[in-house]
């Protein structure tokens, strides 16, 4: 077949964070030639056809239940029934930047650029014009799969035996690359790298791939783990912390709990992947920003959650593995459905808190005192009320009428300041009344010490709600808690105060 003189086409690699391409280096064929690109992990670092099962997921999550019945009738029915249901915001899709660059570059100088991808075809209309920078755009019809050598076939089609470029990312675009006369790579594998430049035609890498462990780790939210710290607290309450099978009870659970709370935050990512985009800070996450795949999140999370169970089935007695499977029930009923219910949504966040200090009690083999139940929903109810106010903050200065995927309107922002301050107080207002009969329990000898606790809380709720009134509160107020040195030095005053009032 013949081809088109590319030979002064540079085999450089571009580096991902800048884009230098030489419009000298083309041949005046080569910026003739039509310029095909790929959609999923080319033109947009993820993949839409898992993109769409996630927003399958939070908007009909009873059509999950016919997937596999589409699939049954091949790729291209399954992409079209999705694509009838659910249809992502192109506008939020994450473009890779360096794509579009070139994109812009050849556009300049008059080349022809057609967008070519196994996507439904309504959805690659839809990119297509919603950038402006394609003459043309294919997908499949929802017969046909446009995948490598279908894919082709369509390409050869249209053109000819002309010479075409085709820039694409993984191995299914093998067969396209044979056929074409110059090649751009996009985050390849190494494997595929390796296939691509064996051809006797011009290569080109615009971006190289880059390792998802620390995606991965960040994906886990490991520091969302010192909330399972509370597990501790009945223990530590209990003024058992001598008694080493105890602590291995505790710690058991504790590893659990991180693990299944692991794997619910990456199905909580994977349904909000649309809201966290539209978020200023939400949207680095790694699903948002495309820098882990969503396979690989789900993968992941499976791994997560196996492990948890596994430790609990193995390490820890029955009833903790019930209260970790409740718990596994309940996060995952609030990603899917009370997320977005007024109200009912800091109930069961403040309720998971509860859970937490009541599986503690279960696994170390103490009670746990119905004060210290009390003082955990009010005090953590403020706490989802002030990470709520946080949010509504943020809608109103982006000037946004209510939260996305959320019960909550900006006009509600007052009320929601007046509970969550006084779901605080009642916290302190419960642990006064625990003090005043703390002397009766024999744990302290000196129960009197333990009121100093009262105006430390006092002040720590107090100043919580006043950095959230200033906006200055981080819209996560357990993070706000880990990294403030203030909230640091009252939980040291609360433990030297617990400590003298058992030991004087």
């Amino acid at each position: 077949m013949p081809r088109f003189d590319t030979s002064a086409l540079p085999r450089a690699t571009y580096p991902t964070d800048e884009m230098s391409i030489n419009p000298d280096s083309h041949s005046n064929a080569a910026t003739t030639s039509t310029l095909y690109v790929d959609l999923d992990g080319t033109l947009i670092a993820s993949d839409v056809l898992w993109e769409s099962i996630c927003l399958l997921a939070r908007r009909r999550p009873a059509d999950l239940l016919r997937v596999p019945f589409w699939l049954r009738r091949g790729r291209a029915c399954l992409k079209r029934n999705l694509a009838e249901r659910v249809k992502p915001d192109v506008a939020l899709l994450p473009y890779r930047e360096e794509v579009l660059a070139y994109l812009r570059q050849e556009r300049s100088r008059g080349r022809r650029v057609v967008l070519a991808t196994a996507s439904d075809d309504e959805l690659a209309q839809k990119i297509s014009d919603h950038l402006g920078l394609f003459d043309d755009a294919f997908g499949s019809d929802g017969r046909n799969n446009l995948k490598s050598a279908a894919k082709l076939a369509v390409i050869r089609e249209r053109e000819g035996q002309r010479g075409f470029e085709y820039v694409g990312d993984s191995s299914a675009d093998v067969p396209i690359w044979e056929d074409a006369a110059a090649s751009t790579l996009v985050a390849p594998s190494a494997r595929t790298a390796h296939a691509v430049q064996q051809m006797d035609t011009p290569t080109r890498t615009l971006v190289t791939r880059s390792g998802a462990l620390r995606s991965a780790l960040k994906a886990m939210r490991p520091y969302q783990w010192v909330k399972n710290a509370l597990l501790f607290v009945p223990l530590i309450l209990a003024h058992q912390l001598a008694d080493a099978e105890r602590w291995l009870g505790s710690v058991v659970a504790f590893v659990a709990f991180s693990f299944v709370a692991s794997a619910t935050y990456i199905w909580n990512d994977l349904l909000d992947i649309e809201a966290d985009r539209r978020h200023p800070r939400k949207r680095k996450r790694p699903f948002a920003a495309a820098s882990l795949s969503i396979p690989a999140g789900f993968t992941l999370s499976l791994s997560l959650l196996v492990t948890g169970l596994g430790v609990c089935a193995a390490l820890a007695p029955a009833p903790v593995t019930g209260m970790v499977l409740l718990y596994l029930g309940l996060t995952t009923s609030y990603s899917f459905y009370f997320k977005e219910r007024l109200f009912i949504d800091v109930l069961i966040l403040a309720g998971l808190y509860a859970l937490r200090v009541l599986t503690g009690g279960v696994a170390a083999s103490v009670p746990v005192s119905p004060w210290l139940l009390a003082f955990s929903l009010f005090f953590f109810l403020s706490l989802a009320f002030a990470k709520r106010y946080a949010e509504l903050l943020g809608a109103q200065a982006s000037q946004r009428e209510r939260l996305e995927r959320r019960g909550y309107e900006v006009g509600d922002i007052g009320l929601v300041e007046t509970m969550g301050a006084t779901a605080g107080y009642l916290s302190v207002l419960v642990l006064a009344l625990y003090v005043n009969g703390a002397g009766e329990s024999g744990l302290y000898r000196e129960a009197g010490l333990l009121w100093t606790v009262c105006p430390i809380m006092l002040f720590w709720i107090t100043r919580v709600w006043f950095l959230a009134r200033r906006g200055e509160l981080h819209d996560d107020p357990v993070l706000f808690a880990a990294t403030d040195p203030v909230s640091y030095l009252a939980g040291a005053a609360i433990a030297l105060v617990g400590v003298l009032a058992a030991l004087s």
